[in-house]
């Protein structure tokens, strides 16, 4: 399957509205053996992030956008039933995103996915304040607190309850992961603001949670810049 093109085609139709023939384009997808996974990784993920920079840019307009998201929206609800969901990881993760119904659209996205690969997912989604971020994570004792496409207004947010939680050092095991929204937009940030890691996308996601358990920032030199490669792994 040419994946290009179907995003291409599959664009079409959501910022024009046609919901029926954006369904049957997904259906004859699967039927053709894309799995339900690779349709929300490959597809869907591509079109919301498509969607979402050519709404900022004052490419598509609000209409647009929004016939877009509801279509996306219910496209990804239907794929989630169909998931392969992997045995547990015992690993748990709290999860936060930006206001906007893109932000949020994008978070449930991930928290579906996570779900599948054997996370123990609680998505709290946007608008959620410092205090109650707090409190969660002091009630739940999480492995990972993830802040996954947030939006610009959420950065001093992020960088305070960061601060906090390092000034504090009540929990150490706790790994702070961030990614896409601001943080694909402003290279250098998520380092700076000392987060332990950061994706651009879902895939990417899974592949640092997967194979970076341990990784800690060096909180030692928090400075713009660094690559992953600069990061120090926990004993």
């Amino acid at each position: 399957m040419n994946q290009e093109l179907l995003i291409e085609q599959m664009f079409q139709m959501l910022v024009s509205g046609d919901r029926a023939m954006a369904r049957r384009v997904s259906e004859t997808a699967f039927e053709n053996g894309i799995s339900a996974q690779e349709m929300t990784l490959d597809i869907y993920w591509p079109l919301l992030e498509n969607v979402y920079t050519m709404y900022r840019q004052d490419q598509i307009t609000q209409l647009a956008q929004q016939y877009a998201t509801r279509t996306l929206s219910s496209l990804i609800a239907q794929a989630q039933p169909h998931y392969e969901v992997k045995e547990s990881r015992d690993r748990s993760i709290c999860m936060f995103c930006g206001n906007s119904e893109l932000e949020d659209l994008s978070g449930r996205l991930v928290a579906d996915i996570l779900e599948s690969e054997g996370y123990n997912v609680r998505f709290g989604g946007g608008n959620i304040n410092y205090d109650d971020i707090l409190a969660e994570i002091h009630g739940r004792q999480p492995e990972v607190l993830l802040l996954f496409a947030s939006g610009p207004q959420d950065a001093p947010m992020i960088r305070q309850l960061i601060d906090h939680i390092r000034s504090i050092n009540a929990y150490p095991n706790m790994q702070i992961v961030v990614g896409g929204g601001i943080f694909n937009r402003a290279p250098g940030l998520a380092e700076e603001i000392g987060a332990d890691l950061w994706a651009t996308d879902p895939t990417d996601l899974l592949n640092q949670l997967e194979n970076n358990e341990h990784v800690r920032a060096d909180l030692s030199e928090r400075t713009v810049g660094r690559t992953r490669n600069e990061k120090v792994v926990a004993a």
